[in-house]
């Protein structure tokens, strides 16, 4: 037995050396992906005489020299070596998360595959960056806005987008090949609620600004095409906010044949409706239940399950309004006290049955049947008396920033009594045949559309004790100069009982082939698509869209795609634009047109060993037959008329890569000009004419404590056009909104995920477990989103009050994955 002094002598030693040697070493940590961001397994990684390999998900970790410069070697049977050179401080810990590059020799049996999206004009998302970006509706459609090329929009309580000048119905959104579907009656981005796609369920984001294949159905501006998951092994995932929270559940069973996910939502918009300038007793509840099973029978059969709940509620009861606007010399304010309330409902059930049978190698086919029902209803009866006044801008006055000499302008009554039930049933059958590179697509489509609608709205307006008619009713009212004794009627209103019945029969037959040219490779797609429908007992009507794309990528030094597309695309009418402002259906609308045409260019490169992608487009679209609408909030009210012509054309770009190494991060602009031509009055900017778009998203982490993560996302969009009052010409008012600029920014601290591994006893039954501190609108900027047209029948002129949108907000978030 040794002596207890050499005991203590030994003992200092190895705590001496342990030491030593801890303060002269480094942490090198991550993950390795594939170009396509899939991780990549077995991938050697070694420095300084020491190595590690990734496991199943990529993640590495390697202990390396401190303070010393080293060369770190990433290598692959399947992918091009890559060497960094690093330098880390003693004793911390960097992340580093690169991608490999295919080998040469292989380049010429994965480009058709790896570059499929880009010769198509397909943008592929990355659903990560989608969960990580901060925004008040955490959504796909929401993360589209900032990434998305040419998406623009300046709600951000609302999921709706617009797309290189068209509306917000001119977008289509397929979830596993599955046509999804919008409320009709919404009309502010504080009533919508969720979007049917739930981020938590989706594994691939496909987007499409225009150009787009004719497999893609008969809309006007874009494509969203989401897949969803099929889980491989048991997990559960929760999140939880001050707005809100969501949960999913997904499963592998029966051997490994049935695949299940359940994903549960809830959202509540009150906290962000308390920040807009009208103080409100509000209660929006919006809750949604998901499921997707999918069941293999066989190697070649395959049949999967999708069903969807919501139920969205939205009690609203307004008090007071105070809005301050105008100019720095002329401030103004308007001043609004409310009686009534506002009570909708919105319950959407939705079903889908899809099998998919592969009858050889070449031949794929599947059979799809899916119903809509969506039943709304929209009642209120608000009163506001409404007055302007004159902002105090005296400095040394203690009633600096308030209201003096409020003149009291008269009142207004708003009444609704709205109900629609609206059932869209449909069965499809498509095929594919593949034959070595070429692919040939063809599909049918047979649906039946059942709509049941009651609009009953009003609106009675009392400007300085005198009652307003409608301009176009005569006798005409000009108190207070000469006494007016007709009857008494609502200034604005519409009254409708319809039932509306509409069938549609439509297919589509594509070609798809990729071949070599010399050295460079040239993809090209050729389809048509057509669509026939009847509405109710009308005369039936039809169209047939031709649509191509050809992309190359040349044997260059320099890795690029350029691709070409475009097409005759037309929108037969849906039940929205058959229904005229006066609450009728007018059955002889027909389908709008757009001509379009697409140049586009992607650009992969590196700097300093990142990859980075450039990716533009210059697009030119024409349109046909027009439906002009108009545009309140989220609110599209069409002419149901075809009495205009329309253009657009601009430019998009958008850079992502790894501004921060291991993260990558987005940069966009957009440029857009889009007019109209009303029955030949000339042209004028459409209401979606939205100028510039800067966008920025940014992911970082602190350096040596790459646990702690920042998420920026900011939008700048010039304003669109503010619209006009009811019955005026819209080419009198061609005034705009102001500029939209907005900044959200998350915090996230990450004890455990994929990169970040811990062994501390209380995160063992975790996967992921972070908590995030979110705020939204930074610098508290006012922006707007429509006017509110305050009349005064005294001064005989129309005054437009900014809506403004929600001010700085902070919110608290945890995720937990088990």
């Amino acid at each position: 037995m040794l002596p207890v002094q050499k005991i203590i002598f030994l003992y200092l030693v190895l705590l001496f050396t342990t030491a030593n040697v801890t303060a002269q070493t480094a942490t090198l940590t991550g993950r390795v992906f594939s170009p396509d961001k899939k991780p990549l397994e077995n991938v050697s990684i070694t420095a300084h005489n020491k190595g590690t390999t990734t496991n199943s998900k990529g993640q590495y970790t390697l202990i390396v020299p401190a303070d010393t410069l080293i060369r770190v070697t990433f290598s692959h049977i399947s992918f091009q070596k890559l060497e960094k050179k690093i330098k880390i401080p003693k004793g911390k810990t960097m992340l580093f998360s690169p991608r490999l590059s295919e080998k040469t020799e292989e380049i010429q049996e994965v480009t058709v595959k790896s570059r499929k999206n880009e010769a198509t004009g397909i943008d592929a998302i990355d659903t990560q960056d989608i969960k990580k970006l901060p925004t008040a509706n955490t959504s796909i459609e929401s993360a589209l806005k900032n990434i998305g090329l040419g998406v623009s929009s300046s709600n951000e309580l609302s999921t709706q987008y617009n797309v290189r000048g068209g509306n917000y119905d001119e977008n289509l959104i397929y979830v596993n090949g599955i046509e999804v579907y919008r409320p009709f009656l919404v009309r502010s981005g504080q009533q919508e609620g969720l979007s049917f796609v739930n981020p938590d369920l989706t594994y691939d984001v496909k987007f499409s600004s225009g150009g787009f294949q004719a497999k893609y159905g008969d809309k006007m501006s874009s494509v969203l095409d989401i897949t969803y998951k099929k889980p491989k092994a048991f997990a559960v995932g929760i999140t939880a906010g001050l707005l809100g929270g969501s949960a999913y559940l997904e499963n592998l069973s029966l051997n490994n044949k049935l695949s299940s996910m359940i994903g549960i939502r809830y959202r509540n918009n009150s906290l962000f409706i308390k920040k807009t300038d009208t103080e409100t007793n509000v209660k929006p509840n919006f809750t949604d239940v998901q499921t997707y099973f999918s069941y293999e029978f066989s190697d070649k059969f395959q049949l999967d399950l999708l069903t969807n709940f919501s139920l969205n509620k939205y009690n609203y009861e307004p008090k007071s309004r105070i809005t301050k606007f105008g100019t720095f010399t002329n401030p103004k304010a308007l001043i609004v006290n409310y009686n009534g309330r506002e009570k909708d409902q919105y319950l959407t059930i939705f079903g889908a049955l899809q099998a998919n049978y592969k009858a050889s190698e070449s031949l794929a086919l599947q059979l799809t049947a899916s119903k809509y029902n969506t039943q709304e209803e929209e009642y209120y009866d608000i009163l506001a008396f409404y007055g302007l006044g004159e902002v105090n801008t005296d400095f040394g006055n203690t009633n600096f920033g308030g209201v003096n000499l409020t003149q009291a302008i008269g009142s207004q009554l708003d009444h609704a009594r709205n109900d629609l039930d609206a059932l869209i049933a449909n069965i499809q059958l498509k095929a594919t045949y593949k034959q070595g590179k070429q692919v040939i697509e063809t599909g049918v489509k047979v649906q039946q559309e059942n709509i049941k609608d009651r609009i009953i709205e009003w609106q009675v307006i009392d400007s300085a004790g005198f009652s307003l008619r409608p301009p176009h009713l005569l006798p005409q009212n000009d108190e207070p100069y000469t006494p007016y004794t007709g009857p008494l009627v609502p200034f604005d209103g519409r009254r409708g009982f319809n039932k509306t019945n509409i069938t549609r029969l439509m297919g589509f037959l594509q070609y798809s082939n990729s071949i070599f040219i010399g050295e460079h490779q040239l993809w090209y797609n050729a389809g048509v698509r057509a669509q026939y429908w009847q509405i109710s007992q009308s005369d039936g009507q039809s169209v047939i869209s031709p649509r191509g794309q050809i992309a190359i990528k040349p044997d260059w030094k320099k890795d690029m795609v350029f691709r070409l597309s475009g097409g005759l695309y037309y929108q037969p009418p849906f039940y929205k634009e058959l229904r005229s402002r006066e609450g009728t259906v007018i059955p002889s609308v027909k389908a709008q047109q757009s001509f379009h045409l697409v140049l586009g260019n992607n650009y992969s490169f590196t700097i300093n060993g990142r990859p980075f992608k450039l990716v533009s487009e210059a697009y030119y679209k024409w349109l046909n037959n027009v439906n002009p609408f108009t545009v309140n909030n989220v609110q599209i009210r069409y002419a149901a008329e075809n009495n205009a012509k329309a253009y657009a054309f601009g430019f998009d770009m958008r850079l992502n890569g790894e501004l921060v190494e291991g993260t990558e991060s987005h940069l966009s602009f957009s440029y857009l000009n889009t007019k109209e031509n009303i029955n030949g009055q000339g042209f004028i900017p459409r209401p979606t004419d939205q100028r510039l778009k800067f966008a920025i998203f940014v992911q970082d982490y602190v350096p040596n404590y790459p646990q702690f993560k920042v998420y920026l996302n900011t939008i700048y969009n010039t304003g669109v056009p503010g619209g006009s009052p009811s019955y005026a010409n819209p080419y009198l008012f061609q005034n705009r909104l102001k500029d939209y600029f907005r900044t959200d920014i998350g915090f996230w601290y990450v004890f455990k995920d994929a990169e970040n591994n811990s062994n501390k006893q209380w995160l063992r039954k975790f996967k992921d477990f972070s908590i995030g501190l979110e705020l939204f609108n930074l610098f508290d900027v006012k922006n707007s989103i429509t006017n509110t047209w305050v009349r005064d029948i005294a001064n005989n002129q129309s005054v437009g009050v900014p809506n403004y949108m929600s001010g700085r907000l902070l919110n608290v978030k945890i995720n937990v994955r088990f």
